[in-house]
């Protein structure tokens, strides 16, 4: 256990990052989105270089219509509908329907700088398109990111053989195991989702876990949330609450989080679980 430890080497101990080798893209999701509009895309393709860009846009447009649909990709927009509005008015293009005339696309393409795109600024529109929806994944990085944590969490409860159960309800630990959680719950009238429970042979482990980069009064917030949560778990009987975090984000918030260490002795972070702490804390329940 962690009984007697410091708590500024806890502390420097924390990571700058949790970033794995796949949070920067996601490239099979990446050339799924590129392979939605490949024919559309490799007909427009044709007509890269050309010197008569608008006659031969309106050309594919006649004989592919359905080309039209990946126009919006290569300004990185998922949406079909796109508005526009200049000197000549508003016009909400639609590039799923063709409901437009082949005028008012060839005017958008013309405004938007995507014809001089055509005619001399690229070699290969797919791998354009590939490179655009590379651009388009960094904003999945958050939703990565929000997730990392919880699956290094989860590696090492598979590694340590633990009967763990994943985004489990207050209620539904408390129906399951019959354990009662009121003294938490506001006396049942929260219904607190936690990220892991795990059962052992005498005792239920309720987990939360995050991570945290940057600091701010949040960090306050959940330091002190989390221990009170932790002077309550002690009236409970066979039941003990365990928080897993880490970031560096923690060193402008290390007053509430040491004010915690001393109340929470299940507080552990990353190196913790690197060295075994489940083993040893689940074996001895």
């Amino acid at each position: 256990m962690r009984k007697n430890r410091d708590f500024s080497k806890w502390l420097d101990t924390f990571r700058p990052s949790i970033n794995s080798y796949n949070y920067y893209a996601d490239f099979e999701k990446i050339y799924r989105n590129a392979e939605r509009f490949k024919t559309e895309i490799f007909v427009l393709n044709s007509i890269i270089g050309s010197k008569n860009i608008e006659q031969d846009f309106e050309k594919i447009l006649t004989e592919y219509p359905k080309c039209i649909r990946a126009v919006p990709i290569l300004l990185a927009v998922r949406n079909f509908e796109i508005y526009c509005q200049d000197e000549n008015g508003a016009v909400n293009y639609d590039f799923k329907n063709f409901a437009n005339s082949i005028e008012q696309y060839k005017y958008f393409m013309r405004k938007t700088g995507l014809f001089d795109l055509l005619e001399c600024r690229l070699l290969n529109l797919y791998d354009y398109v590939k490179g655009v929806e590379t651009g388009l994944d960094s904003n999945g990085r958050k939703n990565r990111g929000g997730k990392q944590m919880e699956n290094l969490v989860e590696f090492y409860l598979k590694k340590s053989g633990a009967e763990y159960y994943k985004e489990i309800y207050l209620s539904e630990i408390e129906k399951k195991w019959k354990i009662d959680l009121s003294a938490i719950s506001a006396q049942g009238t929260s219904d607190k989702r936690w990220d892991f429970a795990v059962k052992t042979l005498n005792k239920v482990f309720a987990i939360e876990t995050n991570f945290y980069t940057d600091g701010g009064s949040k960090l306050n917030e959940i330091a002190r949330s989390y221990k009170l949560i932790a002077e309550k778990a002690k009236q409970i009987k066979n039941f003990e609450f365990v928080w897993i975090t880490d970031g560096k984000g923690w060193l402008k918030a290390r007053h509430n989080l040491e004010e915690t260490f001393k109340v929470l002795e299940n507080l552990y972070n990353i190196s913790d679980m690197e060295s075994g702490i489940f083993n040893e804390l689940f074996a001895d329940n």
